[in-house]
């Protein structure tokens, strides 16, 4: 037969006076902690005793309760009540709500006691994060919170942080697929599905450090640290109605992420430019604008000296008043490890009114003035730097005939003029021409290079899967070398030297070309040995086929048939006949591999050639492609709409615009010396109409772009 389970029967509980109420001896918690009892305190008297103390009735020698009880667990919650007396603010004989054991149980003091301690089971933080969350949505401040649970602020707001993460990767750190420290990455970005995506990307990866996990979720943002968005200024930011993503509270490397980057590009673009308005007007020939100047970007450019007017009587004083109070605060301040903070501040503002005495701007000749111009860019701390003074080889004045130097540009009033060209990035910022015109003007030389670089790399990949041509090509540049004849302008540079295309749109690396010379290194590359010993042997062990397709390779990679601004002044610059010669020779190998720029995957669109150009430019390809009837179709759109509809048009239309087309063959172009000369014209899709240049150049100075 089957015992009957023993019945359950639970100690009761009852107020007892405090006053008759002491320690026990029994008591396994030996070590105090006093912060611990005024940190418990502190709490009882803000929401009371939220546990009830366990306590055994003290027994005399005949084993009758003496009507006082002892603590074996509980002794803090009872050194906080203790404490509570003590400052008179809970009455000796309050009511303690206890939980009171039979002392015939069998069940030891310690025993008690150490079960409280031991077997309690501590709260997730999930559950914590869910509680704070909880509280503050019922209308509690982070303050209130904070002082509830004896913690600071900032410890309230990671926990919020902690629990606004996806519920996606709540369920992953509580399965424990993430730690705590991955949770905490995850706060650097609000929206779930971002995290969720990141999530996905890396949550069977090896590599899941928090910083990569920052790194991912922010890749898209620019920190509140950028150069950008300090001379921009967050305030003027947000005031536009830029959205901040909130500062990463787990660290104090960031005060945030600016996440409009547009935004803030155009924010730095539009005070640049109002810089540039600023400096144009003291009669420089350019401005050139840039967020980034290259390195070098002064090479070849002649500084001008300007001087400095003396500093007034007053600027002295002024000077040297805040040189004696910075020698004063230093002295004061010499054996702090750390200043103060409004020392330090103090200190930093000095040294700016004491840079902005010596940094005061130069004066310089009208006359010099006029043929230099000026930088305009950003430092890494986001301060504005305008760099002065700077006269490239070709505004170097030169003397006529007479000996006098050239006329300046002239207006209607038979003044002196001087009209700076502003470029931003390379590009010129002044306003294009009314888009009704009808004259359509040459192409920007920039777009030309860029479309350029097409040709460039298919000409690549078409040489390189064509080993008769490039052995050709080889034995052609060879021979002319070696017999001294004139290689100006060559279109195959075998040193080998890989022409990199500097110019270049967002599609190119993209294209089925770029992606086939891509593809066709990778080939070869996984087949080379490492060894130079070794490779040499693997080289010489080659069968003809082989060794053809792997010197076509090569060979395809000097291939150069970028269009660049022609400069003869220049070491490293190419003339204009040197430019058509490379032009003709990049015509003659894409005949010889029968390189067809259609079938390549050229394709023209917004991106690569209809949003760069002119509405009757985007007419005139529509008209060559499909007719002036389809060309009627879309004149009336804007000039956005125009060249959206132009690319669907002429998707299928096998037309390219000129610098990607095959001209006809043409007589051999002269190699004399003497050829390379000023009157030799550029083609024709630079060239634009004739007259219409002479008629502009009547009216507007001729100029070239700085720093382009």
């Amino acid at each position: 037969m089957a015992k009957a389970a023993k019945k359950i029967t639970l100690s009761r509980s009852r107020d007892i006076p405090f006053n008759q109420l002491e320690r026990s001896a029994s008591n396994v918690r030996r070590i105090k902690t006093p912060a611990a009892v005024t940190e418990m305190a502190e709490d009882i008297a803000y929401r009371g005793l939220l546990q009830s103390l366990n306590v055994r009735p003290i027994l005399d020698a005949d084993g009758n309760e003496t009507g006082r009880f002892e603590v074996p667990a509980g002794e803090t919650r009872y050194d906080a009540l203790e404490l509570l007396v003590k400052q008179k603010r809970m009455s000796k004989t309050e009511a303690v709500p206890c939980v009171c054991r039979d002392p015939n149980s069998g069940i030891l003091a310690e025993d008690d006691s150490l079960a409280e301690n031991t077997l309690r089971r501590a709260l997730h933080p999930l559950d914590e994060f869910r509680a704070f969350l909880a509280m503050r949505d019922k209308g509690m401040s982070e303050d209130e919170i904070a002082f509830a649970h004896r913690t600071s602020k900032r410890v309230v707001a990671q926990r919020l942080a902690l629990a606004k993460v996806s519920p996606t990767l709540h369920d992953a750190f509580e399965t424990g697929e993430m730690s705590l420290a991955e949770l905490e990455a995850f706060t650097a970005h609000p929206d779930h599905a971002r995290q969720e995506q990141v999530w996905d990307a890396l949550q069977h990866s090896h590599f899941r450090e928090t910083w990569r996990i920052r790194e991912m979720l922010t890749e898209t943002s620019v920190p509140a640290s950028n150069k950008r968005a300090r001379f921009v200024g967050l305030d003027a930011y947000v005031a536009a109605g830029g959205p901040v993503l909130p500062r990463y509270l787990f660290d104090d490397e960031e005060d945030g992420w600016l996440d409009d980057v547009g935004l803030l590009d155009r924010l730095v673009t539009e005070k640049l430019r109002a810089v540039a308005d600023e400096v144009a007007a003291e009669g420089w020939k350019w401005v050139a604008v840039d967020v980034e100047l290259p390195y070098g970007h002064d090479h070849g450019l002649r500084a001008i000296a300007g001087s400095f007017p003396e500093l007034t009587r007053k600027e002295r004083r002024e000077r040297e008043k805040l040189r004696k109070e910075q020698e004063r605060l230093e002295a004061d301040h010499a054996g702090y490890d750390e200043l103060p903070a409004e020392i330090d501040e103090r200190l930093g503002e000095i040294e700016k009114q004491l840079r902005a005495f010596e940094r005061r701007p130069a004066v310089y000749d009208p006359a010099e003035v006029a043929i230099a111009g000026v930088f305009i860019t950003i430092d890494e701390d986001g301060e504005l730097v305008v760099d002065r003074g700077w006269v490239r080889p070709e505004d170097e004045p030169t003397a006529t005939v007479d000996g006098d130097a050239p006329d300046a540009d002239v207006d209607d009033g038979g003044d002196r003029v001087q009209r700076a060209v502003i470029t931003l990035g390379g590009e010129s910022v002044e306003p294009e021409p009314e888009e009704d015109e009808e004259t359509i003007k040459p192409l920007p030389e920039r777009l030309v290079a860029e479309l350029t670089a097409h040709r460039t790399v298919a000409l690549r990949d078409a040489v390189g899967a064509n080993p008769h041509v490039a052995m050709t090509a080889l034995l052609h540049k060879l021979v002319r070398d070696t017999f001294k004849r004139n290689t100006s302008g060559a279109a195959v540079q075998v040193s080998v030297l890989a022409v990199y295309c500097r110019e270049q749109g967002i599609d190119l690396k993209h294209s089925p070309y770029a992606t086939s010379v891509d593809e066709r290194g990778a080939g070869w590359a996984a087949d080379l040995p490492a060894d130079d010993d070794a490779l040499w042997d693997w080289l010489d062990a080659l069968d003809d086929a082989s060794r053809m397709a792997l010197l076509a390779h090569c060979v395809s990679f000097g291939i150069n048939a970028l269009y660049e601004r022609p400069n003869p002044h220049s070491a490293m610059g190419i003339s204009e006949y040197g430019l058509r010669r490379r032009m003709a020779e990049a015509d003659r190998l894409q005949r010889a591999t029968g390189l067809d720029m259609v079938e390549a995957g050229f394709r023209p669109t917004v991106a690569n050639y209809l949003g760069r150009v002119t509405k009757p430019r985007i007419l005139e390809a529509v008209h060559e492609a499909l007719g002036e009837e389809k060309a009627r179709l879309i004149d009336h759109l804007k000039k956005d709409d125009m060249a959206r509809e132009a690319e669907r048009l002429l998707a299928d239309t096998g037309w390219l615009p000129e610098p990607l087309r095959l001209v006809a063959e043409e007589p051999a172009v002269d190699a004399s010396p003497e050829a390379d000369g000023e009157d030799v014209a550029l083609p024709d899709f630079l060239a634009g109409d004739a007259e219409e240049e002479a008629a502009d150049a009547d009216d507007d100075p001729a100029v070239l772009v700085a720093a382009e």
